[in-house]
């Protein structure tokens, strides 16, 4: 067993690792931080072996979800602000999230524990502040639960267009009692936290004889971390990391773009540090001369 366990960890410790990732990130975390509200939720953009994975599969670069609590008193119930004192030991305004991650189950972590990523966020649309404890309760009673690899595994069964086995021979995907299981993952743990309010993600609207909409909520262990993208009732908030509040020009003329020699040789195969106005068509106006964002401040 003792064997199993180490090994186990050593192969988690592998696919999980992220490589070293010097780009700036493409959001302002500061003002992310800010304007974040309970209940958001948190997409991340990963790099890992089993997130290019997931990716491949799925679509999409978003391979992992995790959701907003915010600080302790942000959580009304105080048995459920005891309840996550005992997954977390820090300061009581430290941002929170809830996640579940392979190699951990599910966490409570900072939510600086994101700082240096490529983040999104998405916000359920007209979610009353009732409703949203009652996600943040639902989320917070399944702290300490096992991270479902056997879901993973099915779940890329399901996606995949082609397999040995029919989709729904031994799947755990179609085993699924509301916070019955043991075991879950991320984007799983979320979608039933909003299921129990009968908040939509991404519902099946079937319209019936006389003109009457029915709408039916989709299996949680199918929903992956883009559904929440997808998905029209949620409102996406992005944070640029480059924004010139106040003036009258147009932002994209005030970015400080490019200049040669900056890029390496796999970034030159990407991106590019030929100005644009050297392919501008003959007679057209260039556009005018980038202001630099310190004469511009």
């Amino acid at each position: 067993m003792r064997l199993f366990s180490a090994i186990y960890r050593a192969v988690t410790r592998w696919l999980t690792e992220e490589p070293v990732n010097d780009a700036h990130p493409m959001s302002d975390f500061s003002k992310l931080r800010r304007e974040i509200r309970s209940c958001d939720v948190i997409l991340v953009e990963g790099y890992s072996r089993v997130a290019e994975t997931i990716g491949s599969v799925t679509q999409s670069r978003w391979i992992h979800s995790a959701l907003y609590i915010g600080r302790l008193h942000d959580v009304e119930d105080p048995r459920l602000r005891l309840k996550i004192r005992e997954y977390f030991d820090g300061q009581p305004d430290v941002q929170l999230i809830i996640e579940s991650q392979l190699g951990m189950g599910t966490v409570i972590r900072p939510l600086d524990t994101y700082k240096n990523r490529h983040l999104r966020l998405c916000r359920p649309r007209d979610l009353t502040y009732e409703d949203s404890q009652l996600v943040l309760k639902y989320a917070i009673h399944r702290l300490g639960t096992d991270y479902d690899v056997r879901q993973i595994l099915d779940l890329l069964r399901f996606y995949l267009p082609w397999s040995f086995l029919p989709k729904r021979f031994r799947s755990s995907l179609f085993e699924w009692k509301p916070g019955g299981s043991t075991h879950t993952v991320c984007s799983t743990l979320i979608a039933e936290a909003f299921g129990a309010v009968s908040f939509p993600i991404l519902p099946l609207v079937k319209r019936q004889e006389g003109g009457e909409v029915k709408l039916f909520q989709r299996n949680p262990k199918l929903c992956t971390p883009s559904d929440f993208d997808y998905s029209p009732y949620f409102d996406i908030i992005k944070y640029p990391y480059l924004e010139f509040e106040g003036s009258t020009t147009p932002v994209y003329r005030l970015m400080p773009w490019h200049g040669h020699g900056v890029l390496d040789d796999e970034e030159a195969l990407m991106y590019m540090e030929a100005k644009m106005q050297q392919t501008m068509p003959d007679g057209a106006e260039p556009p005018p001369r980038r202001i630099d964002s310190k004469e511009h401040l």
